[in-house]
């Protein structure tokens, strides 16, 4: 379908449709300017500086840890909260982690030293490597095999809590180098007021979980390095053009973090329903609970995308997809969206 023919579609619901003018994108896809690009080393750095690279990590710029909504390249937001009593649907809250992973152990379903008795889906990060014994470690178990155990509450829907829906965080999409990690750890023990272990302590702890062959390289991506030391300006707006591929489409949307889109590599999240439009939409617009304007699969999915609470799939939550992606996606970006969405159809290759 022609860029014109969606563009249509599009004009027509932004009529009608509510569009929330006050949003927040993640950080990671805003560059520095090019004079503030260079390489570190991160075991060099002092605590407060890696403590400052790790927030931007997760929040996309120092000081987003105060501001809902942040989420930088970790994504860690997407699913956990930070702050004392913030509520956490996804996933636990991780305000002192630091402090009470240890705890965590104490678990009868953690089985410390005996994987083979975990009743989860997956029972050590790999052959061989066993459990976590202190905080440190379980917190790096945690982070690279997130289905070794499972908080309880936070499981896959319907797995009793066997399974976790959290991503391996060194791997695609997320793919946090090992400098990364500590430096995202660092932040963790900073703001629950503690200091923070040494570099290559961490790095041990992530060795005793990640295989020599899956071991995550040291990063060079000049867009990280260094830290901003105070918080960042706002960023500009960002539309994806539509002149990414596909995959890198949903990938910069952070749709994949809670759909499964098939054909998508990486994009297996469970928060939110599968988007195997052409076989549910229909059935959603003859739902007596729609009260949306869509009257057929394209509009539906256009609809979905710009105000999500339109309509709510029965058995998740509301108000957890971003309600600004009218403001990031430009027509075609969204044509293009559309346009694959409305071909996938359950138990069809995409």
């Amino acid at each position: 379908m022609t860029h014109d023919g969606l563009g249509t579609s599009v004009r027509s619901f932004t009529a009608f449709v509510i569009v929330s003018l006050v949003g927040y994108w993640p950080g990671f896809l805003f560059a520095d300017s090019p004079a503030e690009k260079k390489i570190v080393d991160i075991r060099e750095m002092p605590v407060k500086e890696r403590a400052l690279l790790g927030e931007k990590l997760i929040f996309g710029k120092v000081g987003g840890s105060e501001i809902q909504g942040s989420v930088g390249k970790a994504q860690c937001p997407l699913c956990h909260g930070f702050q004392k009593g913030f509520l956490s649907e996804r996933a636990p809250n991780l305000y002192g982690i630091t402090k009470h992973a240890k705890e965590r152990l104490k678990d009868p379903r953690y089985k410390v030293g005996k994987p083979e008795a975990r009743d989860t889906v997956q029972k050590e990060a790999f052959p061989g490597s066993g459990t976590a014994t202190t905080g440190l470690e379980y917190i790096a178990e945690s982070l690279v095999c997130p289905s070794c155990f499972v908080v309880a509450g936070f499981g896959v829907r319907g797995m009793d809590d066997k399974e976790s829906p959290g991503v391996k965080i060194h791997k695609h999409p997320i793919s946090l180098s090992i400098d990364e990690l500590m430096a995202v750890r660092t932040w963790l023990y900073v703001h629950d007021g503690r200091k923070p272990p040494a570099p290559q302590e961490i790095e041990n702890a992530y060795r005793k979980f990640i295989p020599e062959n899956d071991w995550p390289k040291p990063s060079n991506d000049p867009d990280i390095y260094p830290a901003r030391f105070g918080p960042a300006p706002p960023s500009p707006p960002l539309y994806l053009s539509g002149q990414e591929p596909i995959n890198e489409l949903f990938t910069k949307a952070l749709c994949f973090a809670c759909h499964t889109i098939p054909g998508i590599p990486g994009a297996e999240g469970v928060v939110g329903p599968k988007l195997a439009m052409k076989t549910t939409a229909p059935e959603r617009l003859q739902d007596p609970r729609y009260k949306g304007k869509a009257t057929n699969v394209r509009e539906y999915i256009v609809e979905s995308v710009i105000e999500p609470s339109f309509y709510v799939v029965e058995g998740y939550p509301d108000n957890i997809m971003p309600k600004d992606y009218r403001m990031k996606l430009n027509d075609l970006a969204l044509d293009k969206i559309v346009e694959y969405l409305s071909q996938l159809e359950e138990g069809e290759a995409p």
